[in-house]
């Protein structure tokens, strides 16, 4: 797999990546993603270079994205806690096609390399509060809840917790090069 930043171009996959995920997770019962995210919020992270773009070959379509940057949510994050350098996982999404392939695990560990790279001491994330298959795949790949923040203002994702970061054999290669 490689990895690309995403472009504006890619706006449109970006916001299939969501509505795809929230209508497989409807049937279960879990209304995670229902709610439109607004796209200029997605446009601001590309343009700031914190979004990326998972695929097999460079014309192929994503099989994955994940947002990753600096920006802890006040809402989620004591003070103490943000004031500790951290790079925070975001809108984490692996297309149906690859789930089960273990890519997930894959891009965190990329994450948390990247981290390490950066200096970072841990690798956080969020994640929607009442589903408990996430949080526990997450635990399972060595993240320790920290605390569930139960506030509307969360917007369903108050579920938070770390790792810490860490060098990583990944097997993921960056692609500096866009093709079209």
């Amino acid at each position: 797999m490689i990895i690309v930043r995403a472009e504006l171009a890619d706006l449109p996959r970006l916001v299939k990546f969501r509505t795809d995920t929230a209508a497989w997770l409807q049937p279960r019962g879990l209304d995670q993603w229902s709610l439109p995210f607004p796209p200029e919020h997605m446009a601001a992270s590309i343009t700031r270079g914190e979004v990326f773009l998972f695929k097999e070959t460079p014309t192929s379509d994503a099989a994955a994205t994940v947002t990753l940057d600096r920006e802890a949510d006040e809402l989620l994050w004591t003070p103490e806690e943000r004031a500790v350098d951290a790079l925070y996982v975001h809108k984490l999404t692996v297309d149906r096609a690859h789930s089960g392939s273990g890519l997930g695990a894959r891009i965190l560990d990329w994450a948390g390399d990247q981290a390490a790279q950066q200096g970072a001491k841990w690798l956080r994330l969020d994640a929607w509060t009442t589903n408990p298959q996430l949080q526990a795949y997450y635990l399972s790949l060595d993240f320790q809840h920290v605390r569930t923040v139960d506030d509307p203002a969360a917007g369903g994702s108050g579920w938070v917790a770390q790792r810490p970061a860490k060098f990583a054999t990944h097997g993921l290669v960056a692609f500096s090069d866009r093709m079209s």
